[in-house]
């Protein structure tokens, strides 16, 4: 109810976010992975529409709540709209953080300058004029991009974040034994994996439990949202 309340209060332009305090490294056009000094990972869970279930693995985040896991979720503007007490919760979640993930899930590489724009400021809006929140984290469709979506993400004032470990797990091939084998060995300071919290994994549950409680522990990693990794400037071992 806070939030509708607080939707009474004019919004900032989405025309162009602030990017002035960001640190050093958040300035990088294309972000793939955090400082390799700090001994940390994050965690980050795509939410792109889908055509088949709720589009909600409620058994993921509600593990993540329980142990209070840090994590950075990515919202299609598709997916929004049909999950609205789902953006509730994730938003009111201090350990989580919310970024944006396209309107549709389009393919940007197949549009112009202003397509990819409107594409990409879909959910920011919505965010912002729904949910009071103001998302400065996007990530593209299918991690597809050109120098078009640069350009855009960069005039927009947004941080453009993709990842250095796709895990793999919307592949019903994969199992979850084969997905924590390719963690295990990619994963290491300043890591950005890439996971989907849409349903699209049936194993990411598991996966997300073992590799918190077991493999990061053991590589003396630990879980931070995007932006605190992105700002973490020595080891937290």
């Amino acid at each position: 109810m806070l939030r509708r309340l607080l939707l009474l209060i004019p919004s900032l332009s989405l025309t162009l976010l602030p990017t002035a305090a960001l640190p050093p490294l958040t300035q990088a056009q294309v972000i793939k992975s955090g400082p390799p000094a700090c001994a940390a990972i994050a965690l980050t869970f795509d939410l792109c529409p889908v055509r088949k279930g709720t589009g909600y693995d409620k058994a993921l985040v509600d593990y993540l709540i329980e142990h209070k896991i840090p994590a950075t979720f990515f919202m299609s503007g598709r997916w929004i709209a049909k999950h609205d007490p789902e953006v509730e919760q994730l938003l009111e979640m201090g350990f989580f953080e919310v970024g944006t993930h396209g309107e549709v899930h389009a393919h940007l590489v197949m549009q112009n300058a202003d397509e990819q724009r409107e594409e990409i400021l879909g959910p920011v809006k919505i965010l912002s004029e729904h949910y009071a929140h103001e998302a400065v984290l996007f990530r593209p469709p299918y991690g597809e991009y050109n120098g078009i979506t640069v350009d855009v993400v960069k005039s927009l004032g947004l941080q453009f974040i993709q990842w250095s470990i796709e895990s793999g797990d919307p592949d019903p091939t994969l199992s979850a034994d084969q997905i924590l084998a390719r963690l295990e060995k990619r994963a290491k300071s300043g890591s950005i994996v890439v996971l989907h919290a849409n349903g699209k994994g049936k194993q990411t549950r598991e996966v997300v439990q073992r590799l918190t409680a077991e493999i990061l522990p053991r590589k003396g990693l630990k879980p931070m949202t995007v932006s605190q990794l992105l700002s973490c400037t020595q080891p937290t071992r």
